[in-house]
């Protein structure tokens, strides 16, 4: 039982980087050479979230040391986001992510005219008074 106890106690360093990398790169090649777009979407999405999870873990690792289920719900949380069961990573992308991106746009859109209209007002201005003097 010992061997056993080892195997499955130091399963997660074999675990961690075949779920979280190996997997969704291989997968993310086949997605590349595959002729439909459906699973560069979700290998894309996966890519996006996974980066920020990992920013997220560098900036708040002083905090995550002291909680001990982090790397196990990690786990848990990567393998739903690869497995193409769930598609988690289009899942949140779609839900979370596409969301924000279209009201950040939308939001220097409106700026970026309003900003655009107000220079279009100073070039009017600066030539009505340049055609004055």
């Amino acid at each position: 039982m010992g061997k056993s106890w080892a195997l499955i106690t130091h399963l997660h360093t074999v675990a961690g980087p075949s779920i979280t990398l190996l997997y969704p790169l291989y997968a993310s090649v086949c997605a590349m050479e595959s002729p439909t777009k459906v699973d560069d979407e979700q290998w894309l999405s996966y890519w996006i979230i996974y980066s920020f999870i990992t920013l997220l873990e560098m900036v708040a690792e002083p905090v995550l040391y002291w909680i001990p289920i982090w790397y196990p719900v990690k786990l848990l949380f990567v393998a739903w986001l690869v497995l193409p069961q769930f598609k988690g990573a289009s899942f949140i992308y779609e839900k979370l992510v596409r969301d924000q991106l279209r009201k950040y746009r939308a939001r220097h859109l409106r700026m970026g005219a309003a900003a655009a209209a107000d220079d279009q007002k100073v070039h009017i201005a600066k030539t009505e008074h340049d055609h004055v003097q």
